[in-house]
């Protein structure tokens, strides 16, 4: 994704002033690193957390799209509100998937008054992904939950067990190198309402990326893909 988001910024005639791995965390502390407009953080997420407070001690702006640590988003919003920082967060960047949400959110408001249809996700993502279920994955589940009220949590399925009646049940597969596909599905007895989103490439992850870094230069506070595309909620 590093990789990937640089040429795409350097393509659309941005300066890449600083890049920082596991190799050198000191560049974190450099004066190229503090001359950022914006630092765009795609990581682990047992680093993520401590990466946004290095960007916030050198007072640039966060985009991040690491997922695994969102137990401690409250944190951040908090900082964002009262200290004064910047931090633009998306489970996924994607122009499709982001429009792949809203639609998950209209089709959930319908099926919550069709209670035969019982509903269930399915992600598939790369070998090498670390967390499951997939940060895209919760997403569309918490706005399902949200909808339908008939469903009160999510559960992820392991080894085909399912949870209560009440669960969402979420499956992570992990196949190849695939860059990611979420599929929802509704499943009566006589028939399966399915809508899925499937990635062909990173390429659409780190132009979403890039945009969202543009449209953080100079802003304040928490801001999100809904801010950057104004995607309709109701």
């Amino acid at each position: 994704m590093g990789r990937i988001i640089e040429q795409i910024a350097i393509q659309r005639g941005h300066t890449i002033v600083s890049t920082i791995d596991i190799d050198n965390p000191d560049e974190f502390l450099s004066d190229a690193f503090r001359t950022a407009d914006v630092a765009i953080e795609f990581s682990t997420p047992s680093v993520a957390f401590d990466n946004y407070q290095q960007c916030f001690a050198a007072g640039i702006p966060v985009v991040s799209g690491t997922t695994g640590w969102i137990h401690r988003m409250d944190e951040i919003k908090k900082q964002c509100e009262e200290d004064g920082k910047t931090f633009f967060y998306a489970s996924n960047f994607s122009i499709g998937v982001n429009i792949f949400f809203a639609v998950n959110r209209c089709l959930a408001q319908l099926m919550n008054n069709f209670p035969a249809y019982d509903v269930d996700l399915t992600e598939i993502h790369h070998i090498h992904k670390l967390d499951a279920p997939s940060g895209t994955a919760i997403t569309l589940a918490e706005e399902i939950i949200q909808e339908i009220d008939r469903k009160s949590a999510w559960h992820l399925a392991c080894e085909g067990e399912a949870g209560k009646p009440d669960e969402l049940n979420i499956t992570a597969l992990r196949e190849d190198e695939i860059p990611g596909t979420h599929k929802v599905r509704y499943d009566s007895a006589v028939d399966v309402i399915t809508i899925e989103h499937e990635a062909k490439s990173r390429h659409g992850f780190a132009l979403g990326a890039v945009l969202a870094a543009e449209f953080t230069a100079g802003k304040k506070g928490f801001l999100s893909m809904q801010d950057l595309l104004n995607l309709i909620h109701n």
